[in-house]
């Protein structure tokens, strides 16, 4: 990485469903609080984007939304095309060489992916193990979203972007706990 002057990516995607996360919570005693949800439809957020680091920089996190409204014909998720669009936002953003380091999604691996990769000199790509989310710091950008989310039954698919979009901004503003995600895996043991 310090030879190819590049930014150290992990990337992944999830998904959120109008229905909340479950997580525990405060009551009066003898008050079973009762939350109300709208899960009619099938609208849902997919969501991807890198957290990256290189010495000497602060870290990144870079991320794209999607929103599905369950139409016909509407994509329903990531793509070829919108990862490549995702990665060409990144190359822009951080000003230099990729390394991307993600799983082996199927969308990652196929064909047409490979040929938007090749096509990028700046960028280089390794793939995860099989099923590893403990080697992935984007996995825990997921986890800690999804925790803020738990309980929250917002109306909407637009409320629940909304939400989701400002707890996204907060975080890129929170190296600290970026760095933690990164710590956590175990794979870098140095300060940025």
């Amino acid at each position: 990485m310090k030879a190819r002057d590049a930014w150290l990516c992990f990337a992944d995607e999830s998904g959120q469903l109008l229905r909340p996360p479950r997580a525990r919570t405060w009551a009066r005693r003898g008050r079973t609080p009762v939350l109300r949800v709208r899960t009619a439809g099938k609208a849902r957020l997919s969501l991807a984007g890198p957290v990256c680091r290189k010495p000497g920089h602060r870290i990144r996190l870079i991320y794209r939304m999607m929103v599905h409204r369950g139409r016909t014909g509407e994509k329903k998720g990531f793509r070829e095309a919108d990862f490549a669009a995702l990665l060409d936002a990144a190359h822009r953003q951080l000003g230099g060489n990729i390394v991307l380091v993600w799983d082996s999604h199927v969308h990652h691996v196929d064909a047409a992916m490979r040929a938007l990769i090749d096509k990028r000199t700046w960028l280089t790509v390794f793939r995860l193990p099989s099923y590893a989310p403990e080697l992935n710091p984007a996995e825990g950008v997921w986890a800690h979203l999804k925790r803020s989310l738990a309980n929250l039954a917002p109306f909407t698919i637009d409320g629940l972007a909304a939400a989701v979009r400002t707890r996204l901004k907060r975080l890129q503003y929170r190296p600290d706990l970026l760095n933690g995600f990164i710590a956590q895996t175990g794979l870098i043991t140095t300060p940025p």
